[in-house]
């Protein structure tokens, strides 16, 4: 395009652009500005310094890094956590949203769907408050488990439970929420194509594994893509508020690793480091699934 081109364009939708500028404006400023921290990465920081003044150092964070005695835990159960928490949180809310959409009362299915919403609109604090109590040696699981005959314990401070109590929590917590893409794919089915199969003999079941299913697989696909990208991306919100060093073993990740180097340690240069490589990895994976996706199938994000 030619640059009178441009100033033609600019001038014939110049509301447009006035209109566009103040978006173009955040992201400069809060999303690529901040980028000029990754230099710490690469720096022996000193906040006297800054960023433009600070010793280079190259890779010796990153080799500090590889050669820590907690890198194969970090990576372990930071990819466990994430894989879990795809394996069966990525289903529930299509599962969820197949099922609801089988539903013909309105007033049912949309009592159900609020009470699901619920849960993704509460504080991530109380959320959390409440795992604790549940779990606690007096909560309502020890409680349940106490008349079966079981023992009563604080089921969050054991390390073997806990990748089970966060994976499910999530389940609870996102689930109906994360249905709404999924039901509004499933609107967008051709619904004669329904009534041609009922026409043909084949039942609701049929229906669902030959349609809506074929009919979303392309809002799956790109959601899988997304989520794939995030294996060594889990946040470190709900597990900061959940965990304690009795189950660093299994709850220990990239994320809260990076929180206690840089805010409480103030090694600000080295979680710098370790926080680009999860950024790096999350990238590459993101790039291998799209090409995967676009390999087998005829859906893929770039």
């Amino acid at each position: 395009m030619k640059l009178t081109d441009i100033k033609k364009d600019f001038k014939e939708n110049k509301v447009i652009y006035l209109m566009l500028s103040p978006i173009i404006a955040y992201f400069i400023i809060f999303s690529y500005v901040p980028m000029s921290g990754l230099l710490m990465a690469f720096q022996d920081y000193s906040p006297a310094g800054g960023i433009f003044a600070s010793k280079w150092v190259g890779f010796k964070h990153f080799i500090d890094f590889f050669n820590n005695i907690y890198f194969s835990r970090l990576i372990r159960n930071t990819f466990l956590l994430s894989f879990y928490d795809m394996l069966f949180g990525f289903p529930a809310p299509i599962i969820f949203a197949l099922l609801l959409n089988e539903v013909r009362n309105k007033y049912f299915k949309k009592t159900i769907q609020t009470i699901s919403y619920m849960p993704f609109f509460i504080s991530m604090v109380v959320i959390a408050g409440i795992i604790v109590d549940f779990t606690g040696s007096n909560g309502v699981i020890s409680q349940i488990v106490s008349l079966f005959g079981g023992e009563k314990k604080n089921w969050l401070s054991k390390p073997e439970y806990f990748r089970a109590i966060f994976v499910s929590s999530n389940i609870w917590q996102n689930m109906g929420f994360n249905s709404i893409i999924y039901l509004a794919a499933i609107a967008g089915v051709d619904q004669e194509l329904y009534q041609a199969a009922s026409l043909d003999g084949a039942g609701r079941w049929k229906q669902m594994w030959h349609i809506t299913l074929p009919g979303i697989s392309s809002t799956i696909i790109t959601l899988l893509i997304l989520r794939t990208g995030s294996l060594l991306s889990v946040g470190s919100e709900k597990i900061l508020l959940l965990y304690s060093p009795l189950t660093y073993k299994t709850a220990d990740i990239i994320s809260t690793f990076v929180y206690r180097k840089g805010l409480q340690e103030f090694k600000y240069d080295f979680s710098t480091a370790v926080g680009l490589f999860n950024s790096v990895i999350s990238l590459s994976l993101i790039v291998f699934s799209n090409k995967m996706s676009r390999k087998f199938s005829e859906t893929s994000l770039f």
